[in-house]
């Protein structure tokens, strides 16, 4: 098998991972997912975790290869793309209700972007306020 391509975005970083037949080493841009903190490390890791729950034995392996962004966004967008990709690599339906029962940010995309500025102010909500007195 070649390998299943899924995708996940978060504001302005993009993830793609690709998933195939394996023995369940994730890669995070071709780097062991130990460079990233512990925290981030779980968030990203947490679709691996609910799947090992579910299916038992974890027999694929994800390359992730992320863009844009800070690092927190790129891992939100990973960890969007490994559900998808587990859930699209399995064909199980009823891996997808644990995955949106955990979480619905797990398989759906945040879609919140920031607001654009306001023509004549330099913010995006109300202008200043001014007194002329």
């Amino acid at each position: 098998m070649n390998g299943i391509v899924t995708s996940g975005k978060r504001k302005t970083a993009v993830a793609k991972a690709t998933i195939k037949d394996g023995t369940g080493v994730v890669t995070f841009n071709k780097r062991s997912l130990t460079f990233l903190s512990d925290l981030q490390q779980l968030e990203i890791s947490e679709p691996l975790i609910l799947a090992k729950d579910f299916l038992g034995e974890l027999n694929f392996d994800i390359a992730l290869n992320v863009k844009g962004g800070g690092i927190a966004c790129q891992v939100e967008a990973g960890r969007l793309a490994i559900a998808k990709s587990i859930v699209k690599f399995t064909g199980n339906e009823n891996l997808k209700a644990v995955f949106l029962a955990y979480d619905k940010n797990m398989l759906i995309a945040d879609i919140r972007r920031k607001e654009a500025c306001k023509p004549g102010d330099s913010k995006a909500r109300a202008m200043r306020q001014t007194s002329f007195r």
